[in-house]
């Protein structure tokens, strides 16, 4: 079962990395398009890159009005077509866009220009400086220099750059990283503080389960229990019918079955006297008791 969710885990993980970074060239035409987003005061952008004349999309994503500096809303959204142009502005850098929108739509061209302060603090981090591809992925993620320095600050293990831009991805924040070193967890490797981000594992998480008597449960557990969405709850269950403090492993095998404590009171009204966990995994696998009692 450990095997089978580190598998799905590092897929998900790998997915994350392709979709999130941007993989324009120091040679490569940026280009964009804006449509309407789903919420009024938002709008929706697609920046693409012009590569072998195949256009990939790289980015996509909804910015207010302010994000976008110098855009005319009321030119873009007004009927017929006009020019447009605007600025995304970042601590990794900036993209200038301009061309022609009308009636929501619009379309153009933009140039990226890197945020040479950014680079020197990622440098200073030991993470050396950005590649073309790395600083545009880096813009993409909304990525911070705040973020390298609560990793050391709380002793992490230094990210590499596509680790940089997996955290970013999901949001990590300098918060987050100082909230899990309080609660007693530095995970081990970039990889296993990407799979807390990407689960949303947090300290509320895990004091629930010290709470049931699981305190200082290892990393790739926690991961485990979260994947699964097995609660403080489910646990509860099982407690309340005679099974207290089942090993994780147990706990991972009745929820990956959907054996809950439901399930083994009706095994016991049928008279199968408080079967094991292991055994109520082969009844539910199976079908049938491995044995009449």
């Amino acid at each position: 079962m450990t095997r089978l969710l580190s598998f799905f885990a590092s897929i998900l993980l790998t997915a994350l990395a392709v979709s999130s970074a941007c993989v324009a060239g120091p040679n490569d035409t940026l280009s964009f398009r804006v449509e309407p987003a789903h919420s009024n005061d938002r709008i929706h952008v697609s920046f693409r890159t012009n590569r072998d004349r195949h256009d990939t999309t790289n980015w996509s994503s909804s910015f207010s009005s302010a994000e976008l500096a110098g855009l005319d809303f009321a030119r873009l959204r007004g009927s017929g077509s006009g020019p447009i142009g605007f600025a995304l502005v970042r601590e990794a850098g900036r993209v200038d866009c301009a061309g022609t929108g009308g009636n929501g739509f619009g379309n153009g061209s933009c140039r990226f220009t890197a945020n040479p302060a950014f680079a020197d603090a990622l440098e200073r981090n030991g993470l050396g400086r950005p590649t073309n591809d790395h600083a545009i992925a880096l813009m993409a993620v909304n990525a911070h220099a705040d973020l390298l320095n609560a990793l050391s600050a709380a002793r992490f293990p230094k990210p590499s750059m596509d680790d940089y831009v997996a955290l970013s991805a999901l949001n990590v924040t300098g918060n987050y990283i100082s909230q899990l070193a309080r609660a007693g967890y530095r995970p081990n490797s970039p990889d296993a503080l990407i799979q807390f981000a990407a689960l949303n594992i947090t300290p509320e998480f895990i004091a629930g389960f010290a709470r049931m008597g699981y305190a200082n449960l290892p990393a790739d557990e926690l991961v485990q229990l979260k994947a699964l969405d097995i609660t403080p709850a489910f646990v509860a269950g099982f407690d309340r019918i005679g099974y207290g403090r089942l090993p994780v492993d147990q706990l991972v095998q009745l929820k990956a079955l959907n054996v809950t404590p439901e399930f083994i009171q009706s095994l016991q009204r049928s008279g199968i006297v408080h079967p094991s966990p292991d055994e109520a995994v082969r009844i539910k696998a199976l079908g049938f008791p491995s044995r009449s009692r």
